[in-house]
């Protein structure tokens, strides 16, 4: 049987999401990418040091799927992003990176909505 978090840390797990959420609409309300402000937005960035940070915390509890949903999302789209980088360096992968970038960017938004709901709902993130 899981135990139940503390409040506080489903308030953290909140301000993780806002955090992340943060930089990836930035990138929606700027001339970034999602995936950009997203993976380089310090917001982010500070956000999944604080999942590691927290992580142990989480141990038992719904929220330690979160966490583990969160930090992949970030390191998914870092590695994605990455195979988008290579592809920019050829003329022919110029088309199909854009193509990437705008699929991830809509991919980690997704997944930062699907999070919040679940967290919202006191659930578990279901990985299949």
């Amino acid at each position: 049987m899981q135990q139940m978090p503390s409040d506080n840390m489903v308030q953290l797990t909140y301000v993780i999401y806002g955090l992340h959420l943060f930089s990836a609409i930035n990138g929606v309300l700027t001339s970034a990418f999602v995936v950009t402000a997203f993976l380089s937005g310090w917001p982010s960035i500070f956000a999944v040091i604080l999942n590691y940070i927290k992580r142990e915390a989480t141990r038992g509890t719904y929220l330690e799927s979160h966490f583990r949903w969160q930090i992949r999302t970030f390191w998914f789209a870092l590695l994605w992003s990455g195979i988008g980088a290579i592809l920019v360096l050829t003329i022919i992968g110029i088309p199909l990176a854009w193509m990437l970038i705008m699929a991830i960017g809509l991919w980690v938004l997704y997944r930062m909505m699907r999070g919040v709901t679940q967290l919202m709902n006191k659930q578990a993130m279901v990985f299949n």
